[in-house]
């Protein structure tokens, strides 16, 4: 009984190891498409809550400290994990939060180019 037990156990951890370095080797391989699908995933649900523009594909940023943000007015809220949605063209940008599915902010972007 005690043997089979082990054999089930180790079975499982091989299964699982195999798994993981699967894993491990397509983010290796595509971390473009990886983070293109995390963007398309990201447009799908803010796209739920407000009209984006549909002609150009967002620069997509996370706050990762939101104390160095608090200088700019845009992102006084943002909090840890909030994405922003900056569309160039269009001259918008949107503060996200996932945590509660919900827009927090959003603000005109200066796309003009200084010289």
């Amino acid at each position: 009984m005690i043997n089979i037990a082990i054999s089930i156990v180790a079975l499982v951890a091989i299964l699982a190891g195999v798994y993981f370095y699967y894993e491990l080797k397509v983010l290796k391989t595509t971390p473009q498409s990886i983070a293109q699908k995390e963007t398309i995933d990201l447009v799908s649900k803010v796209s739920k809550l407000y009209l984006l523009p549909v002609d150009e594909e967002p620069t997509v940023a996370t706050v990762s400290d939101p104390t160095i943000l608090k200088s700019q007015a845009f992102l006084i809220d943002a909090e840890k994990g909030d994405r922003v949605l900056i569309y160039v063209k269009a001259g918008k940008a949107i503060l996200y939060r996932p945590s509660i599915g919900k827009i927090i902010d959003t603000a005109s972007v200066n796309n003009s180019k200084t010289q």
